[in-house]
């Protein structure tokens, strides 16, 4: 899976749950900025960490 469709994953996931950008953003410690890129496909070099904290707060989780 490449980042533009684990992005579009978690945007799908995010809004299902009906979270926004802000609030999510918020709980995980990180900006807003960054989860709109990711869910974009346009972060970048955003480490594994974020994206395993961002899955987990979904129910979610990064495997191989």
């Amino acid at each position: 899976m490449d980042f533009q469709t684990l992005g579009q994953e978690i945007r799908h996931l995010r809004r299902q749950r009906r979270i926004s950008q802000q609030l999510m953003a918020e709980h995980l410690a990180i900006s807003r900025t960054t989860l709109n890129a990711l869910e974009l496909g346009k972060a970048g070099d955003i480490g594994v960490k974020k994206i395993i904290k961002i899955l987990d707060y979904l129910g979610m989780e990064l495997s191989v």
